[in-house]
């Protein structure tokens, strides 16, 4: 699957959706670059908030993004930090919700890349088919 995805330019939209980032309180900047299926890339930063929890993760500023533009089927999504830092338990499962299986590109400012998925970044993951319908 890897194959038809030009993952330096995901990473560099990221890193350039990372320039942007509002951090004044942590000072972590983070970038995302979203990729659909059909190609489109839609990116996200991180923007806090002096209350804390008001603030929002990179992964989902691209992914509600992409959601508000119509999009619902992703492919994969390119994350970069610092240091490499993986998504937090609230992206992985807004990610899960999405694109469970999506590939996920995890880079730091060196330009190391790895790649895993969103199915093992969340293992026994709870979802929409664990709902009562």
């Amino acid at each position: 699957m890897t194959e038809n995805i030009d993952v330096d330019a995901l990473v560099q939209a990221a890193a350039d959706a990372r320039t942007r980032a509002y951090a004044p309180y942590s000072h972590y900047h983070v970038g995302a670059a979203l990729l659909t299926a059909d190609g489109q890339v839609f990116t996200g930063c991180n923007v806090e908030n002096a209350v804390y929890p008001l603030g929002l993760c990179a992964e989902r500023v691209a992914i509600f993004k992409a959601v508000s533009e119509g999009y619902r089927d992703f492919q994969a999504i390119a994350v970069i930090t610092s240091n490499g830092g993986s998504p937090c338990g609230s992206c992985r499962q807004v990610m899960h919700e999405f694109a469970p299986e999506m590939i996920v590109f995890i880079a730091d400012e060196s330009g190391a890349v790895r790649r895993t998925t969103v199915a093992e970044l969340l293992p026994d993951s709870f979802g929409a088919d664990d709902l009562p319908r």
